[in-house]
């Protein structure tokens, strides 16, 4: 658990975030919650709007500055996390995103981006006692818990999710396990969902023991702030928003599981550095962009930053 605010918190880029002191704004983007853990966000999409047909933000093929290089800090890092999934709210609506398809299409990208080119990026980061192998295990494992604590969602009303799937049995109690909670889109997290963020990771205790879990809501409740377009490749945009930013807490999560492992001197951790740019993309079969093929699915999936080979940190979708 987190008892005091670090001073590379990264700064949100809306100038209404005003939570963190003038001298931490410099740092990364983050709140702390009632408890005293840090949540790191992804920020809110400041790209442009997400419209049908716009092609999304390519990014800069340059490498990282020195501000933004990432290095380690002796932390934490999941060598194989494994995955496991809380859908809060209602998932069997009939407005088109909330649906058991939807819910698929997140099981779908979990089953694949193990191993994958882009998840491989991750085995370049190291630990102080282990190394990442760029696999990823799909538990299969989930509790649905409906509107159990009302619409409007605290920050540690996320951790007690969490708590309460495992006290229920409903899930295991994990120490390598990464917990998501995925909110349907009539529900709000009431600390800055659409507003200063699509979604946050963090560890905390819960059950006695140090675990990992992260928040993303529905992109769908805020399309344009929460996603690079409107039309999906899946034919779900809130959904395949949902996926980028799935993407890019789990890859955070991986490599820096306790806040304290693999972030850069301006506070970024390796999907902030590349956040809501997608480098080279494609037309899906229904005209959606898309920049990479998990499994049988088309994906618009944030960059990440790449050791490359040759030297130097880059935004990759692979390893070069």
């Amino acid at each position: 658990m987190k008892t005091s605010l670090r001073l590379h918190l990264a700064a949100l880029l809306l100038a209404t975030f005003t939570c963190l002191p003038a001298s931490a704004q410099e740092g990364r983007s983050s709140h702390i919650d009632s408890e005293g853990n840090e949540l790191i966000h992804h920020r809110v999409n400041d790209q442009g709007q997400a419209y049908s047909g716009y092609a999304p933000t390519v990014g800069s093929t340059s490498a990282l500055s020195r501000s933004s290089q990432l290095t380690y800090h002796g932390g934490s890092v999941f060598s194989t996390p494994s995955v496991y999934l809380i859908w809060y709210g209602n998932w069997a609506q009939s407005n088109g995103t909330d649906t058991a398809a939807g819910q698929q299409i997140i099981r779908d990208f979990f089953s694949a981006i193990g191993g994958s080119p882009y998840f491989l990026i991750n085995s370049h980061y190291v630990g102080s006692s282990n190394s990442i192998t760029g696999s990823v295990t799909w538990t299969g494992k989930e509790a649905s818990p409906g509107y159990s604590h009302g619409t409007v969602l605290s920050d540690a009303n996320i951790a007690t999710l969490v708590s309460d799937a495992i006290s229920a049995g409903t899930l295991p109690k994990d120490t390598n396990g990464l917990y998501f909670v995925l909110t349907s889109s009539d529900v709000n997290e009431s600390s800055g969902f659409c507003t200063q963020y699509c979604g946050w990771h963090t560890h905390g205790t819960i059950s006695s023991s140090n675990l990992r879990y992260a928040f993303i809501g529905n992109a769908a409740r805020c399309i344009a702030s929460c996603a690079a377009q409107s039309t999906g490749p899946n034919g779900n945009a809130g959904v395949d928003g949902m996926v980028s930013v799935l993407a890019h807490e789990l890859e955070e999560a991986t490599t820096d599981a306790d806040l304290n492992a693999w972030y850069a001197r301006n506070g970024y951790e390796n999907g902030d550095d590349c956040a809501w740019t997608f480098g080279t993309t494609y037309k899906a079969a229904n005209g959606a962009f898309a920049n990479m093929k998990l499994g049988t699915r088309d994906f618009l999936i944030q960059r990440n930053v790449d050791f490359r080979s040759t030297g130097g940190q880059y935004c990759d979708l692979s390893h070069k």
